[in-house]
């Protein structure tokens, strides 16, 4: 049980350093290039990404969370490919953040607190 703590504690630091890495490429290359957005438009889809972002940092954190309070090896597997599935969300949004010059949500740590909660009363 130590490990799977470790392991948790370990997910956890990565998703909110940053750690991440996407194992897909990213769909906003298709994309038109954010440079052509004015200030407004920019702060405003940096504010909605941010959103999203935090979305997907409560998303690991269920995830570990049920991952780690199952019993059954069977979900446990589906719930840690769930988790690696949306890495890639992950990674991606705060790619965008970047290239739109916003910054992630300081209440993250928070957020995946929050979201690791209910995935373990879950």
């Amino acid at each position: 049980m130590i490990d799977r703590l470790l392991v948790a504690a370990d997910n956890a630091l990565r998703t909110l350093a940053g750690a991440d890495h996407a194992s897909r490429p990213s769909p906003s290359q298709e994309m038109e290039d954010s440079s052509a957005l004015d200030e407004r438009d920019r702060r405003h889809a940096g504010g909605l990404m941010r959103v999203n972002h935090v979305g997907e940092i409560c998303a690991q954190a269920l995830y570990q969370a049920q991952s780690l309070s199952t019993r059954d090896p069977l979900l446990k597997r589906h719930f840690e490919q769930a988790a690696r599935d949306e890495t890639d969300h992950l990674a991606w949004t705060r790619q965008r953040l970047h290239e739109l010059g916003a910054s992630p949500s300081l209440l993250n740590p928070l957020w995946y607190a929050g979201a690791f909660g209910i995935g373990l009363l879950a």
